[in-house]
């Protein structure tokens, strides 16, 4: 896994031109990939995604909804609201994209998904947080930046609603 050094146990407000540059640094890494299609997940990996998807002109763009929080408490299931059709996915190399990999337990229950539907995934995340990892044994396929601070994506910004 690849990955810069990116803040240390603060608090990191990122603009759209960070995120830019965070995700042309993903697509480098992907353009070394073969992969079918990108899996964006929902809501935080769409930005991202989208802009992966045009830096490498790749059209085939699914979503996946997942929920891991009830309200304003974190659940302990995690429930799929949105999932691409297993003949989507079977047969193909899946570029999965999120903002970040913080426990790993949406990522995780994604790839598994995605190995289950029997597609190869890959995960491919702008920031991790190892400290926080709660997944033994699983991490990332790619990554930009490895951080132990709170990140605030620009989208984060339009509320909860």
């Amino acid at each position: 896994m690849s990955a810069a050094a990116y803040g240390s146990g603060a608090r990191i407000a990122l603009d759209w031109a960070a995120i830019e540059e965070l995700a042309a640094a993903l697509a480098e890494q992907l353009a070394e990939r073969r992969f079918d299609a990108i899996l964006a997940v929902a809501r935080g990996g769409l930005v991202p995604a989208s802009l992966v998807a045009q830096r490498l002109g790749v059209r085939e763009m699914l979503s996946a909804a997942v929920a891991s929080y009830d309200g304003t408490s974190r659940g302990e299931q995690l429930s799929f609201l949105a999932f691409p059709p297993d003949a989507q996915l079977r047969g193909r190399r899946i570029a999965i994209i999120d903002d970040i990999w913080d426990s790993g337990r949406t990522a995780t229950a994604v790839r598994e998904r995605v190995r289950a539907a029997g597609g190869d995934p890959i995960v491919a995340v702008l920031h991790v947080k190892p400290a926080r990892n709660a997944q033994d044994g699983e991490r990332p396929d790619l990554a930009v930046a490895t951080t132990d601070a709170w990140i605030d994506y620009p989208w984060e910004r339009f509320g909860r609603g």
